[in-house]
């Protein structure tokens, strides 16, 4: 496989179409090597159109390019940036960030993953994510707050802990509501109780582990 030409091909004929039109975002996936973060038994996928699986559960995957370049064009990352990433996976998106921003910390539930990301990161060269063994669904408190907030992967709602430890002005992307139709979700804090929300687009995507699920019984 020509891995060049593959990552020519996944930017132009899958991201762009896709309305991810940044310039920094497209330099970005052409120079940091997605095949590297990729399991070994899975690198033939390195640039298809899907989530590819990092662990044995179901919800452990590594977002499609697509979707994980539309999340980073919508964070508008500047290089002052404190961020948040809950679900490290493979420490692909993690990667991506800490190119735009001074600091990542990235939450992962499981431990194997945890290790494998923090590899990947070394080999990678990228020296200013912290990834951190722990239930994301709360965030990182102590560590706050974050000038960016994203989850790679889907949840119901986004909860009310983690808008709260964004600065004024943070913006937090997350896939939220329920299978067949999940949206994107862009929530930025615009005052000390305030927010602002929007839904630009339309995405699919496994549950982070955690996360509550609402009831559906309503009175």
């Amino acid at each position: 496989m020509d891995l060049n030409q593959a990552r020519f091909n996944m930017i132009e004929q899958q991201i762009r179409p896709w309305d991810v039109l940044d310039p920094q975002v497209l330099q970005l996936l052409s120079v940091v090597r997605r095949e590297d973060f990729v399991p070994l038994a899975h690198q033939a996928l390195a640039f298809v159109d899907m989530n590819i699986p990092l662990g044995a559960a179901a919800h452990q995957v590594m977002l499609a390019p697509r979707v994980q370049a539309r999340m980073l064009q919508e964070l508008g990352l500047k290089k002052t940036d404190k961020v948040l990433d809950i679900g490290t996976g493979s420490g692909f998106m993690a990667a991506l960030m800490a190119h735009q921003a001074a600091s990542v910390l990235s939450l992962e539930s499981d431990a194997a993953l945890v290790s494998q990301a923090q590899k990947n990161l070394y080999k990678a060269g990228v020296t200013n994510v912290t990834v951190r063994h722990a239930d994301g669904s709360q965030g990182a408190v102590a560590d706050g707050p974050f000038d960016a907030i994203v989850l790679s992967g889907s949840v119901a709602e986004v909860p009310q802990t983690l808008l709260e430890q964004l600065n004024t002005g943070g913006r937090l992307v997350a896939i939220t509501g329920h299978e067949p139709m999940m949206r994107a979700t862009v929530v930025t804090r615009t005052g000390n109780n305030s927010f602002s929300s929007a839904q630009p687009w339309d995405c699919n995507a496994p549950r982070l582990s955690g996360f509550a699920e609402p009831s559906p019984f309503k009175f």
